[in-house]
């Protein structure tokens, strides 16, 4: 599944990139769309069909599923 991810800033992201990358999960980082969130602006999407559990971070405030042009919210920070 593709998945995006959320941050409330740009190092989270860059931390989280490197994160899944070190768990050989391929990534790239990328604007987040407007209609997602207008905070930090920068986004990792990522493939796998894990569970995202697995991968959960303090780091992250959402990450959204992306199907077609859809995003399904699928975590987010309490």
């Amino acid at each position: 599944m593709n998945y995006i991810a959320l941050f409330f800033t740009h190092s989270g992201a860059i931390k989280y990139n490197r994160f899944l990358r070190g768990k050989d999960i391929k990534t790239e980082t990328s604007p987040i769309p407007r209609k997602l969130s207008s905070s930090c602006g920068i986004g990792v999407r990522f493939y796998m069909n894990e569970n995202i559990d697995e991968i959960l971070s303090e780091d992250l405030e959402k990450i959204y599923e992306i199907k077609e042009e859809d995003y399904n919210l699928v975590y987010q920070c309490e």
